[in-house]
């Protein structure tokens, strides 16, 4: 008997965050997700998304088995920013059933049926401030540092269910033997540059990270595009997300820009902690994932750039170019091989050109679909 049944327990929780263990446990290019962040993350008294918005978690059984997840999302923040009415879909794994699919993501349109929503975006972990976006290009190597992994077969379970595409993400590739050095070449010109203007560009300060995470958020609020969507993050979101990457942060790899002591722009390069959680059985830490997240963190070799941000006004003046040249002496330094730059709107055509000159290569795309209720 195939049905579906709401998260309503702590078992039920634990379940619906184990299920993609089960699902992709002979895929080698699956990287499972910390159990206790994911725990964190959908728990109403842990995240401050539930502050301001809610959800519904929904299980997929075959008889007394397992077989697909699901979140309908509200986020009432992302509704009254960007004045809509948009429903979200996220959490989503399968197997490779159109049946069961559908049960699923009927369960997200009844949910979000009295709600008032006109429309469904997804797959959506909460907002484009999180995970977000369906793998359909670049399935051959593991994904980055807070990046999405699925099974192809995805794809074709959310169109036949209606969904249509709404844009895409992509993600470009840089390999120590390949990348176009101009933008390194170039650092001491554009830095010179700036510094007449009386802008620097410097790495973040540890020692007072409260007041420097202050000072990106409002970088961040301010210069990110809102052409899918964007929504400002909270102070406690932003603090949220601050305090886990703290943990695998290098100073050297979050860099800001300062005009006359402001902040106008920054930009941040995370080590691919993947490389290490792929080696962690089921997401726990306990016993041993712990030691191996710690010993592991130093021999990580590629990098991902996660986010690079300059205040409207400051655009086009090189801030970007000099933080990718701090970007790639830090890289040589390290003696990384592989790197990442993600995720890129595809109509972003002056940041992909940027990636390009400097001999990115795109090699992988995600996918935002949306279907009218």
């Amino acid at each position: 008997m195939k049905r579906t049944a709401p998260v309503d327990s702590p078992e039920k929780l634990k379940l619906f965050i184990d299920f993609p263990h089960q699902l992709y446990k002979d895929d080698p290019n699956y990287v499972p997700e910390l159990f206790i962040a994911q725990r964190d993350l959908l728990s109403p008294k842990k995240h401050p998304f539930h502050k301001h918005s809610s959800l519904q978690l929904f299980l997929a059984y075959d008889n007394d088995k397992v077989v697909g997840r699901i979140a309908a999302i509200l986020n009432n923040n992302h509704n009254e920013f960007n004045k809509t009415s948009d429903g979200f879909f996220g959490f989503f794994d399968c197997i490779n059933s159109q049946e069961i699919a559908d049960l699923l993501f009927d369960e997200v349109k009844r949910w979000l049926a009295g709600k008032k929503i006109n429309n469904i975006i997804g797959p959506v972990n909460f907002s484009t401030n999180e995970t977000c976006g369906l793998l359909v290009e670049g399935f051959t190597t593991p994904p980055y540092a807070m990046m999405t992994y699925n099974a192809p077969y995805y794809l074709a379970l959310i169109e036949q269910a209606g969904y249509s595409k709404k844009t895409d993400l992509l993600a470009y590739e840089f390999l120590d033997t390949s990348y176009n050095d101009r933008a390194l070449k170039l650092r001491n010109t554009l830095d010179e540059r700036l510094a007449k203007k009386n802008i620097r560009i410097r790495p973040i300060n540890m020692k007072n990270f409260k007041t420097e995470v202050n000072s990106v958020r409002e970088i961040y609020n301010q210069a990110w595009d809102r052409n899918l969507g964007f929504v400002p993050m909270t102070k406690e979101e932003f603090d949220y997300l601050a305090n886990d990457l703290k943990l695998v942060l290098d100073p050297a790899f979050c860099l800001i820009a300062e005009h006359d002591g402001k902040a106008i722009g920054f930009g941040l390069a995370i080590p691919n902690i993947n490389k290490v959680l792929r080696k962690v059985k089921n997401g726990r830490l306990l016993p041993t994932g712990i030691f191996k997240l710690l010993f592991g963190k130093s021999k990580i070799d590629s990098l991902r750039i996660i986010a690079l941000g300059v205040v409207e006004e400051y655009r086009k003046m090189g801030i970007e170019g000099s933080f990718y040249g701090a970007f790639m002496k830090r890289f040589n330094e390290k003696k990384m091989k592989h790197a990442e730059a993600s995720w890129i709107l595809e109509d972003n055509t002056m940041m992909r050109l940027g990636i390009e000159n400097i001999n990115g290569k795109l090699y992988k795309r995600y996918r935002i679909f949306e279907q009218p209720v």
